[in-house]
């Protein structure tokens, strides 16, 4: 999943501190895992979520961010589920968004997706707000002017990796350990 290897320069940054929040937690190995299934499915996700992010963004921010994350722990579930299924659905961000709405897509996820129970789904809300929130404070922070083409890509970058994470944060979930060889 990219091991470091971001394509702007301030995607790095995004991936350091929500990997090092997430393994301080011990929700993720702090060697990320490479997944190059789930990584391609991100830019035809990416596409499709865009308008809906974007629109999403000015109000409510942490959603606007933190969906992208359920979205990488679902893509995950597909992959270890029934990647041969899954793989061959047109785009799974649109897929996952038309099972219920936007607005509800991250209970439609927890719940119907990666099978939580109550505990587990409150954990979960409350691990993907806080690095929704930490984004969002990274990308305001940023030297770069709102409505810029160079805030559109931070954003761009801030969902990529919010997706890897989560999908990182699944993997981990369902016994996938990433170690040095």
């Amino acid at each position: 999943m990219q091991n470091g290897q971001t394509q702007y320069p301030f995607e790095e940054n995004f991936r350091k501190d929500l990997s090092t929040y997430l393994q301080g937690r011990n929700l993720t190995d702090k060697m990320l895992p490479e997944a190059a299934d789930i990584e391609e499915k991100w830019q035809k996700i990416a596409e499709a979520y865009l308008p809906d992010g974007m629109r999403e963004f000015t109000a409510y921010p942490i959603v606007s961010l933190g969906w992208m994350m359920y979205i990488g722990m679902a893509i995950a579930k597909y992959w270890d589920e029934d990647w041969e299924l899954y793989d061959k659905v047109e785009n799974l961000y649109t897929y996952l968004r038309d099972r219920i709405d936007y607005d509800h897509m991250d209970d439609y996820i927890c719940e119907k997706v990666l099978l939580l129970t109550a505990d587990e789904h409150k954990q979960l809300t409350a691990v993907v707000g806080e690095c929704a929130a930490r984004t969002d404070s990274l990308l305001r922070h940023l030297p770069v002017a709102a409505g810029s083409s160079d805030a559109f890509h931070a954003y761009v970058a801030a969902l990529h990796q919010l997706y890897l994470l989560g999908a990182a944060i699944q993997l981990k979930r369902m016994g996938y350990r990433m170690t040095r060889m």
